[in-house]
C-alpha cells in the first residue's frame, strides 16, 4: 500500500490525519451525501472540514487514473487551488489523498474547509421565498463573471451552488469541482450552462435578462437560448430515467 498526498501549506499541522484518513473516515458517521462517492462533515484537529471519498474506480478506470490521468481528488484539489487564484469563492482546499495497491488507485479523497452557508440555489427554485427574483438576477451575474474568468463548471446543478445571505446581498460559492474547464466562454455559449437548473421558463427569464445585460446579448436571445437549453437537457434526463425503468421491465415508461 503506497499512499501520495498534497496539502495546503496553511494546514501542516494537520499532515498526520492526512495519512490516517482511512481510519478517520471510516469511524466519522457525519455523513451528508452517499451515492458513489460520499462526503463527510469531520472535525480534524478542531477544523470543521468537509472531507470527499471517492469510489474506488473500476480496473480500467484505475489504470487510467494511476497512469495517464489524473484522479477525481487531484482535479478538485487543483480546481479549487485555480478557483481561488481567480478570486472565485470555493470552500478553501486543505489536500489531496490517494491510496495505491499494487501501483493502481484505490480509494481517494479531498479535504476543504467547511463553508458557513444558508442555503443551495435549489431553494429558491422549489420555495417561495420573498427574495427569491433578487437571488436569480444575482446568481446570473455571479454566473457572468464566472465566464468572463473562463470557467465552465461541467456540472453546474442546484445542490453543487451554494449561497450565503450578506449585509451586501449574496455570497456564491461552488462545489463539486472535480469536472471543469477553463477557457474562453462567449456569451452565447454561457447561456447553456444554466441548463442543470431545471428552472421554470420564469426562473429563466429573470437570470436571461440580467445575462444579456451585463453581456450584451439580445434579452430575448439570451432567454430563447437558455430555455432551449434547458428543455433540452430536461428530453435527456427524463429519456434515461425511462430506459432505466424499462431495463428493469417497466416497458410501459418508454410509451
Amino acid at each position: 500500500m503506497n499512499i501520495r498526498y498534497e496539502y495546503n501549506p496553511a494546514f501542516e499541522s494537520l499532515k498526520p490525519s492526512f495519512e490516517a484518513i482511512r481510519t478517520i473516515f471510516a469511524q466519522d458517521d457525519h455523513s451528508i451525501h452517499k451515492a458513489r462517492n460520499e462526503l463527510k462533515i469531520i472535525d480534524i484537529q478542531g477544523i470543521k472540514t468537509v472531507v470527499k471519498s471517492f469510489k474506488v474506480p473500476h480496473v480500467i478506470n484505475r489504470i487510467v487514473y494511476s497512469n495517464f490521468r489524473h484522479s477525481k481528488a487531484y482535479k478538485s484539489y487543483h480546481n479549487a487551488l485555480r478557483l481561488r487564484e481567480l478570486d472565485i469563492s470555493t470552500p478553501q482546499p486543505i489536500a489531496l489523498i490517494e491510496f495505491f495497491e499494487s501501483g493502481l488507485l484505490a480509494d481517494s479523497y479531498f479535504i476543504s474547509e467547511y463553508f458557513e452557508y444558508d442555503f443551495t440555489i435549489r431553494t429558491p427554485l422549489l420555495e417561495p421565498l420573498s427574495d427569491r427574483e433578487a437571488i436569480f438576477t444575482a446568481f446570473a451575474a455571479y454566473t457572468y463573471e464566472l465566464h468572463q474568468k473562463g470557467v465552465w463548471h461541467l456540472d453546474y446543478s442546484p445542490g453543487n451552488i451554494l449561497i450565503k445571505r450578506t449585509d451586501s446581498g449574496y455570497q456564491f460559492s461552488i462545489v463539486d469541482i472535480n469536472r471543469m474547464e477553463f477557457r474562453e466562454i462567449t456569451p452565447i455559449q454561457g447561456c447553456e450552462n444554466f441548463n442543470k437548473l431545471w428552472a421554470s421558463n420564469e426562473e429563466l427569464e429573470i437570470m436571461g435578462r440580467e445575462y444579456a445585460r451585463l453581456s450584451g446579448l439580445d434579452e430575448s436571445l439570451a432567454i430563447r437560448e437558455m430555455k432551449r437549453h434547458n428543455d433540452a437537457n430536461k428530453r435527456v434526463k427524463n429519456f434515461k430515467k425511462r430506459l432505466k425503468k424499462a431495463m428493469k421491465g417497466d416497458f410501459s415508461a418508454l410509451s
